[in-house]
């Protein structure tokens, strides 16, 4: 089983949109825990529809975000705090339910797990893969030219 992870960090919705269609996602699930950004397009309802006008789905799974404290320290690259953090989330009833039903999601069709930052190993998609995703293999999209880091 298979799984892309796309962060829209630095992207324009088309570049977004591109790089999903060119490698065939057929769903994104959202994994923000607030799916709002100052970036156009980006936001839950705006994005759904994007997605959907290119015959994407869209699902959010909320309780797979991080919490504020995990996303402050990511902010300020403190990776220990986002790890101690986010593992905490993982362990709530919701978030558990959240992963079984995101594991239901990618078995059916392909999809990408979607957050803000561009890069996977700042992010709390990678914690969430290496926690929830045993004998899922990934491969991470770039919603531009510039390679990764």
């Amino acid at each position: 089983m298979k799984v892309f992870t796309i962060g829209y960090e630095g992207a324009t919705m088309d570049s977004f949109l591109s790089a999903l269609v060119r490698a065939g996602v057929e769903q994104v699930i959202d994994v923000r825990q607030l799916p709002l950004s100052r970036r156009p397009g980006f936001s839950k309802s705006s994005l759904a529809a994007a997605l959907t006008e290119r015959g994407i789905g869209y699902v959010h799974l909320k309780a797979l975000g991080t919490p504020k404290p995990g996303r402050d320290a990511a902010k300020k690259g403190d990776r220990a705090t986002l790890e101690a953090v986010y593992a905490g989330q993982l362990e709530l009833p919701e978030a558990q339910a959240a992963a079984a039903r995101m594991r239901d999601l990618i078995a059916e069709r392909p999809s990408a797990l979607l957050c803000f930052e561009r890069e996977p190993g700042m992010c709390h998609r990678t914690l969430l893969i290496a926690a929830e995703g045993e004998g899922v293999t990934v491969e991470d999209l770039f919603a531009d030219a510039l390679s990764p880091a």
